[in-house]
């Protein structure tokens, strides 16, 4: 077995299995967790969390 990323692994497996209606949710999943570890230590912190 050679040694592949998450990312290559998660894409095989949505691309083996016909599962293309994962790959919506967890870009959202991912940008989401983006902006929450972007902003925590930010001073717009407030503003994201006002949205919510």
């Amino acid at each position: 077995m050679k040694n592949q990323s998450t990312v290559a692994e998660l894409w095989e497996f949505l691309r083996t299995r016909k599962r293309y209606w994962l790959a919506p949710i967890v870009l959202v999943l991912v940008l989401m967790s983006a902006l929450i570890i972007f902003t925590e230590g930010s001073s717009v912190a407030p503003f994201i969390y006002a949205l919510f």
